[in-house]
């Protein structure tokens, strides 16, 4: 199983959800975070403010991470600086809380 933490626009995160729901994506968590990538931020009168970003988190099987990063990556895309980042991460186990069984 792999994690992906992708990092994208507010405005884009609809689109995003929508095009992960309609190809059976459908569970993710949602975090609205603030922070700078490499264009360090927005520049205004000589100063840096962190740009708003949203955080989408889902975790999905490895042979479906190359279809669920494509989709994220071209629904999120405007062509833009600030666009965003995609992260992938191992999932060792995962368990349901109430029923305490293992797996997605």
């Amino acid at each position: 199983m792999k994690m992906i933490m992708a990092f994208v626009r507010p405005e884009m995160v609809e689109k995003v959800a929508s095009m992960l729901g309609d190809d059976g994506f459908a569970a993710y968590t949602r975090v609205d975070v603030y922070g700078r990538g490499r264009q360090k931020g927005v520049q205004v009168l000589g100063q840096s403010y962190d740009m708003p970003k949203t955080m989408l988190m889902t975790v999905v099987e490895d042979d479906q991470l190359g279809e669920a990063v494509s989709i994220i990556g071209k629904s999120a895309q405007t062509g833009n600086a600030g666009d965003g980042k995609i992260f992938v991460l191992p999932v060792e186990q995962a368990y349901t809380v109430r029923t305490g069984e293992i797996g997605l």
